[in-house]
């Protein structure tokens, strides 16, 4: 209505709304008390209320509709203007509302003779419970002050709906619990199998239990010292001496730093408590404001920036909550479904794996190290799934669905009892691997294939026995440091080492040493900031400009394989000349034990991973020098394509199946065989039946996978006749196609072999 003075704000409200709650009565009287309150307050002459019940908004309370539509109204979400708010979860301000696309007419409201529409999603921790309108029968621009305060009030009244005030008993109290739908998500699938269970937030969220004030100077108070702790940490960080954050990571904090000293921030979080909200509401308030800003903004850059405030958001509430640091590891549920962005695998490794049944991930790439680590723990995991963490509360169930790389959330009975049938399917595939067992991995035509697994921790060291591998062809050793809160003395490794050697008995176990760098940060040692840490200062290079560690690692494996054959290799060589360096230690270790007339193995193998393109071309300078060659694919392939294999975005973009990467992995075995030096591919790509199948077809007779693997891959070869698909695959090498997997899946099909 032009010329209206703005309506009162919300604080005087607050404290009516609580009078109400203080007075007796059935539901609709009491809900009739609030909206009645509401729209004088908004000086509107319609305000209404609707709650999510049963999947659909059903109109609870209004003052100006007619009171008879008031249990009968029903919308879904979606539907009509109410409808898109929900499942929006965004304010809606119309001057004429009834012009609008999405408007639904219901006749019973009589809600006709009015134009003008603002409507509030009703939000519970980040969900949306219901939905609050006011209308007015003139075409009324509606302020940001108004929307604002309205958003205020919504706080209230999902606070009043979850906590059961407004029924005075369990009816309302239930409708926030059963207002979510179940939801359903394709992901990228990083780790097999199939896990049901609760789910658990990586990073916690901090539920707000009250909204309105009794004390606003203390409530000022209480967030001016959580703001001032707040900036105190990110000061810490920027300002302690031997800070090692330079380059854009510090450009990154000081931003961050620029937001927590804004003064236009703490102004809106001061006039929120002001409102009559407790620090705790008022945080969430203004988030949620910036929530909504962040929506209408496309540029990429604001959208950051606007982001780096969220997270401000979140981290004043911990400091609230006197919790500025917190681990979701800690009282972790039995069947426990971890949500999170992404993960690195020591954070992985802090959770208990017998209460960690599957793990959901908005990023992630299946050659990520928290995936290796996942299929080492065989725990299932789901990457790629955008925006899940939005749509979970904890405590919903969850299903992971690594047969078909999908994530459901809330699932309906159908979904459970189909899982329950994938799961005995599964249970089924798994006692036929276990029954063939015994059967050689040996080709139709006749050829002994080794299989071999990988491991790192001494829990995987049952697999040997339960796959009935030739051994391990991968042993990594860092993840034995990676679950250590301090660095690992001379005398734990070498207990370590010893046991996973006595435990193989005549199999060989190869160790690689240290791998860390990258995503594999040790908590104990101090990270250099990287542009590009996949292609930075890790492996090797790492160990020889730290030659003490090396040492120490090495002094370990010399002593636990006394009196034994000793397999170890160095990982991320580049360059003939790195092992030759990283050989040399390890000669003056052996040296050094004979000089103290100490027992030595009877055998050394030494050998090197083939990770990085360049060492490729110095293979006849490097062959005379090592007894074996492994090929890690995982980072031969982000090296080949230049693409990083832990970005999304990436993920998919290169098939190891590429004629390029083929025809690269055809060459280094012909190199290695005419040499007569042994060739393991010890990547995840052999641990997959097709790339499996494309392996032997290129020469590889050695391939080391996670122990789940070995009996698709069994079951796969001894079905195929490897000269038939090496002549097949010979006429591939040159093809100008993204990848030859389509033809190779054809040639399986019509071979009869099993993929």
């Amino acid at each position: 209505m032009p010329g209206r003075a703005p309506p009162p704000g919300p604080r005087g409200l607050l404290r009516r709304l609580r009078e109400v709650m203080a007075e007796a009565g059935t539901v609709d009287e009491r809900l009739g008390r609030v909206v009645r309150n509401i729209a004088a307050n908004m000086v509107a002459e319609v305000c209404s209320v609707y709650l999510l019940r049963n999947d659909e908004l059903e109109l609870y309370a209004t003052e100006g509709l007619n009171p008879e539509a008031v249990h009968k109204t029903r919308l879904k979400v979606g539907e009509g203007l109410v409808g898109d708010i929900a499942a929006n979860a965004r304010p809606l301000m119309l001057a004429d509302a009834q012009t609008h696309p999405q408007f639904a007419y219901k006749p019973e409201t009589g809600e006709e003779i009015y134009h003008s529409l603002l409507g509030v999603p009703i939000l519970r921790d980040n969900r949306v419970i219901g939905v609050l309108v006011v209308q007015n029968q003139t075409r009324r621009q509606y302020a940001e002050e108004e929307v604002e305060a309205l958003e205020t009030i919504a706080m209230v009244l999902a606070e009043m709906v979850a906590s059961g005030q407004l029924s005075g008993g369990e009816e309302l109290a239930a409708v926030s619990r059963t207002a979510t739908m179940p939801f359903r998500a394709d992901g990228r699938l990083l780790s097999e199998g199939l896990a049901i269970g609760v789910a658990v937030l990586h990073e916690p969220r901090i539920h707000v239990e009250k909204t309105i004030a009794d004390d606003i100077p203390f409530e000022k108070q209480r967030l001016d010292a959580a703001v001032t702790s707040m900036r105190d940490q990110v000061n810490r960080m920027l300002e302690a001496p031997d800070s090692d954050i330079v380059g854009e990571s510090r450009d990154v904090l000081e931003t961050y730093k620029m937001f927590a000293h804004d003064t236009g921030w703490l102004a809106k979080l001061h006039q929120a408590v002001e409102s009559g909200l407790t620090a705790e509401a008022a945080v969430l308030r203004v988030q949620g404001d910036t929530r909504h800003r962040m929506q209408a903004i496309t540029d990429p850059y604001l959208r950051e920036r606007l982001a780096d405030l969220d997270d401000l958001a979140n981290r004043l509430l911990l400091h609230l909550a006197g919790k500025p640091y917190h681990s979701a590891a800690e009282n972790l549920p039995d069947n426990a479904i971890l949500l999170a962005r992404s993960m690195g695998p020591a954070e992985l490794l802090d959770y208990d794996r017998r209460k960690l049944q599957g793990v959901v991930l908005e990023e992630g790439s299946s050659v990520s190290h928290v995936a290796i680590v996942a299929r080492a723990l065989s725990i299932p995991v789901i990457g790629g799934v955008e925006g899940v963490i939005a749509k979970v509360e904890p405590g919903d169930t969850v299903v992971v669905d690594g047969d078909h790389a999908q994530v459901f959330v809330r699932p309906a009975p159908d979904v459970v009892s189909a899982f329950h049938q994938g799961v005995a399917l599964r249970r089924a595939r798994l006692a036929k691997y276990a029954a063939q067992r015994e059967d050689p991995p040996v080709t139709r035509d006749g050829q002994r294939i080794a299989l071999l697994v990988n491991a790192g921790l001494l829990i995987d060291l049952g697999h040997l026995d339960e796959t009935n591998a030739d051994g391990i062809g991968l042993y990594r050793t860092e993840l034995q440091f990676m679950v250590r809160p301090t660095m690992p003395k001379a005398e734990a490794q070498t207990a370590i080492y010893r046991r996973v050697i006595e435990h193989a008995g005549d199999r060989p176990v190869v160790f690689r040493t240290l791998d860390i760098g990258g995503d594999k940060v040790l908590p104990y040692l101090v990270k250099y900031p990287e542009e590009n840490p996949a292609m930075g200062w890790r492996a090797i290079r790492l160990a020889l400009d730290r030659p003490a560690l090396l040492k120490v690692q090495l002094r370990a494996m010399l002593e636990a394989a006394a009196g034994r054959a000793l397999y170890l290799m160095f990982p991320m060589i580049a360059e003939v000349d790195e092992f030759r360096r990283a050989r040399r230690l390890l000669d003056r270790e052996v040296q050094r034990l004979v000089s103290l007339r100490k027992p030595v193995p009877l055998q050394i193998a030494v050998g090197t991973m083939l990770e990085v393109p360049a060492l490729a071309w110095q293979l006849p300078a490097l062959l005379p020098l090592v007894d074996f060659i492994s090929v890690g694919s995982n980072d031969l392939m982000q090296f080949m394509f230049a693409a990083d294999r832990g970005n999304p975005k990436l993920a998919d973009r290169y098939d190891p199946l590429s004629p390029a990467m083929l025809s690269f992995l055809h060459w280094v075995v012909r190199q290695c065989h005419d040499a007569g030096k042994p060739i393991t591919m010890c990547g995840e790509m052999g641990s997959r039946p097709l790339e499996a199948m494309a392996l032997l077809g290129l020469g590889f007779r050695r391939l080391s996978m996670p122990a789940s693997a070995v009996g698709p891959v069994k079951e796969m070869l001894r079905s195929l006749d490897v000269p038939r698909l090496a002549d097949f695959m010979s006429k591939l090498y040159a093809s100008p196609d993204h990848s030859i997997r389509a033809q190779l899946e054809e040639f399986a099909r019509e071979n009869g072999v099993i993929v």
